[in-house]
């Protein structure tokens, strides 16, 4: 199966859809400097060991809670200087989501790479208004979107004139409070821009506690490895010292003292996927 090899830049240094893996990975939620600066730091070790790329991540609203009473963000204006602080601290580039056209502009002055998150990848305004911004965009399959029609959102992106996009896999809604990967879909989107895996929002399970979301992170692994040995491009991951105690999707979070052993896995079999991606039965 051809795909298409336009790369997305995100730094000079920092390449997704090369011959390195680029790993997004840090809090769920912006909740304090000392947290993200905590995570980013072993993290970035990790992944440099691992000899992966490093990109941190951390949203500054989590704006599709399940619940109105559940925690969303301690401010915008809070939150990136947050992530600017981190970002200089650490020498890496940064990932949020945004969720409202008027914010990308603004967003755009901090970090790298804007997220579209998986329930607004058809939101023409929201895609074009992140295009145009001319920083990298990476755009959540939604889990009611066939991969063969994120064609249209990747041109939505280039529409403006920035080819710097890529698709991320979450899984499918399956009924109700589940999720599932189809590991075709990765190939699939891999056609038309560079694909990274969301390992944590993966095994989500949407409002499965009532008025929050459940998570099995015990499968995080097994779908880690799947994923790894398609040769995709890169991988998301969210990670906290003390997942129980985090204030945004606690249960699937990776817990960050197994993230160093985590990353060696998943790079095994990154390695092993790319060795084999181009193989073919016709």
């Amino acid at each position: 199966m051809n795909r298409n090899t336009q790369p997305m830049k995100i730094t000079d240094d920092v390449i997704l859809g090369g011959d390195k893996p680029v790993l997004f990975a840090g809090p769920c939620a912006v909740e304090s400097y000392d947290i993200c600066l905590e995570i980013g730091t072993k993290v970035k070790a990790w992944a440099e060991e691992q000899g992966f790329s490093y990109v941190f991540k951390a949203s500054f609203d989590k704006a599709n809670r399940t619940s109105s009473s559940s925690f969303r963000s301690i401010g915008m204006d809070k939150s990136l200087e947050v992530l600017e602080r981190v970002g200089k601290a650490l020498n890496v580039p940064l990932v949020t989501d945004i969720h409202e056209s008027y914010q990308a502009e603004e967003v755009a002055q901090v970090v790298d790479v804007l997220q579209i998150p998986a329930f607004l990848c058809r939101q023409t305004d929201l895609l074009i208004a992140a295009g145009k911004t001319g920083k990298a965009v990476k755009i959540k399959r939604g889990q009611f979107m066939a991969p063969e029609d994120m064609k249209y959102a990747v041109d939505k992106i280039r529409s403006t004139g920035n080819d710097n996009v890529c698709l991320t896999e979450r899984g499918f809604s399956l009924g109700y409070h589940n999720l599932v990967v189809d590991m075709r879909g990765l190939p699939i989107m891999r056609q038309f821009a560079p694909v990274v895996f969301d390992i944590t929002h993966s095994v989500q399970q949407p409002g499965g506690q009532g008025g929050s979301s459940g998570g099995q992170r015990e499968f995080a692994p097994i779908l880690a490895r799947a994923a790894a040995a398609t040769g995709i491009d890169g991988f998301f991951i969210e990670t906290h010292p003390e997942p129980a105690k985090a204030l945004s999707d606690g249960p699937n979070l990776i817990p960050l003292h197994r993230m160093g052993d985590f990353l060696a896995m998943l790079k095994e079999s990154w390695v092993l996927g790319r060795k084999y991606q181009d193989f073919q039965v016709q």
